[in-house]
């Protein structure tokens, strides 16, 4: 496409997410990799929270969570997902539609061996999404699974990635007067081709 020029140059659209992504890092204040992630319950209805985005590798976006929390539990019912990650100061967003697979082997523990220690622990003492009576409670699971553990806990086994390859990338900029430029690339399935449109803002 002649004018998908720029910023919105290139032929794949993992190494342009990249490329956004490594100019969001020198720019924004906080968590430059944060994603609002999408899914449904098992009526349908939809579900949204912030996630922090830890890879985008050649074909896929990948993240990490308790795979007892509500978000993996819809997860693993749909097996599909949507996030969008924007970015106030380039003015910038992603937004990703796809299928959802674990991410629950090796990578997976070298992910969680690169966590802090206190937080390979909160991973352990957190029940996520389950009801909490008070953080006094939630301090004293901590502290016995640090008597537990030690100081090399393993990756829990409730614990780990999840791995969307989209079926749909959008890549949209703001442009002035809000006639903002957008790309979408869409394909059928993971081994289709990419059909590459511009959209109406």
């Amino acid at each position: 496409m002649s004018d998908r020029t720029g910023i919105f140059a290139g032929n794949d659209p993992f190494v342009i997410a990249r490329s956004w992504l490594g100019e969001a890092e020198q720019t924004e204040p906080n968590d430059p990799n944060a994603i609002a992630l999408a899914t449904v319950d098992e009526t349908g209805l939809p579900n949204s929270r912030m996630v922090l985005l830890k890879e985008i590798e050649d074909g896929a976006f990948v993240f990490y969570t308790n795979y007892e929390s509500t978000k993996a539990q819809e997860l693993d019912q749909a097996g599909k997902a949507a996030f969008v990650m924007h970015w106030k100061s380039l003015r910038r967003q992603i937004r990703v539609r796809g299928t959802v697979t674990r991410e629950d082997g090796p990578k997976a523990d070298e992910y969680y061996k690169s966590r802090s220690l206190k937080s390979r622990l909160g991973a352990w003492a957190s029940k996520q999404s389950q009801p909490l009576d008070s953080r006094g409670t939630l301090m004293a699971e901590v502290a016995k699974v640090t008597a537990m553990k030690g100081p090399n806990p393993d990756r829990p086994p409730f614990w780990g990635g999840f791995r969307l390859v989209p079926v749909e990338i959008e890549f949209w900029a703001d442009g002035a007067f809000r006639l903002h430029d957008r790309f979408r690339w869409r394909r059928t399935n993971a081994a289709a081709e990419w059909e590459i449109l511009r959209l109406n803002p």
